[in-house]
């Protein structure tokens, strides 16, 4: 709990449980209420692992949903929680649960509804191990992006993010793909909307254990990425009218 508000960490998994363990036990219970996991049909046994170790809310799907199918299940649970904060955390231990009260205190003090972990802020994705090919695809993309969106982030693709209740609220992130561009998605919802993005430097990590798509699958995402802009600038200007950006209330 923050200043009255309540403080949700939710946790999309896909065959994490060599790296679950750790990352639950660095998450600042002291500010964190409840944590909640969507275990997407993992071959592994991250979903009791996940109760074993004492996740209060654990959702498994039958059959693989995918990357934004994950989430949706995950912020449909938080707000149906009564979740006023809630920060998304990879359980796969790549970006740090220590920069949560930093997250949570920009919401929490009403400085900013929405907070991104960038990796590209100071040096930390190349000294965390990202590949040559991932940083220069991500400075590429983020350039286009800002054109198209006609905003400044450092980064886009981060998957270390932290939404207020009313973001949440507002925009129609159920109308979004399942796959990995849902993340691109969702900040083009949150910026038509008017919502202000707040950075903060995070390192990062990479390593075997760590979940990561293979180059045939970043093609498909920066393509996808280029799409979701594309729409943004043309339904900005008129020209379409997509459901995806209506807002909820």
């Amino acid at each position: 709990m923050y200043n009255g508000k309540k403080v949700i960490v939710v946790l999309p998994a896909y065959n994490a449980a060599l790296t679950l363990e750790k990352t639950y036990k660095e998450i600042p219970f002291d500010l964190v209420d409840e944590v909640v996991l969507c275990d997407d049909a993992s071959s592994d046994n991250t979903s009791d692992l996940a109760k074993n170790i004492g996740i209060q809310h654990v959702i498994t799907h039958e059959k693989n949903k995918g990357y934004g199918g994950n989430q949706k299940s995950l912020y449909n649970k938080a707000l149906e929680l009564g979740g006023d904060i809630v920060i998304m955390l990879h359980p796969d231990y790549q970006y740090t649960p220590k920069l949560i009260p930093a997250m949570v205190n920009i919401i929490g003090d009403e400085l900013y509804p929405v907070v991104l972990g960038s990796r590209i802020l100071g040096k930390g994705a190349l000294a965390g191990g990202m590949p040559l090919y991932k940083y220069f695809a991500n400075r590429f993309l983020t350039l286009s992006q800002n054109i198209l969106i006609n905003y400044k982030l450092s980064e886009y693709h981060t998957g270390y993010r932290a939404f207020s209740k009313e973001v949440l609220e507002t925009i129609n992130f159920n109308a979004n793909s399942d796959d990995f561009v849902f993340d691109n998605e969702m900040l083009s919802q949150i910026i038509y909307s008017g919502f202000h993005i707040a950075e903060v430097t995070c390192p990062t990590k990479y390593f075997e254990e760590a979940s990561s798509i293979n180059f045939s699958r970043s093609m498909k995402y920066g393509l996808g990425v280029l799409r979701v802009s594309v729409s943004h600038f043309f339904n900005k200007l008129g020209f379409l009218n997509l459901k995806m950006y209506k807002k909820l209330k």
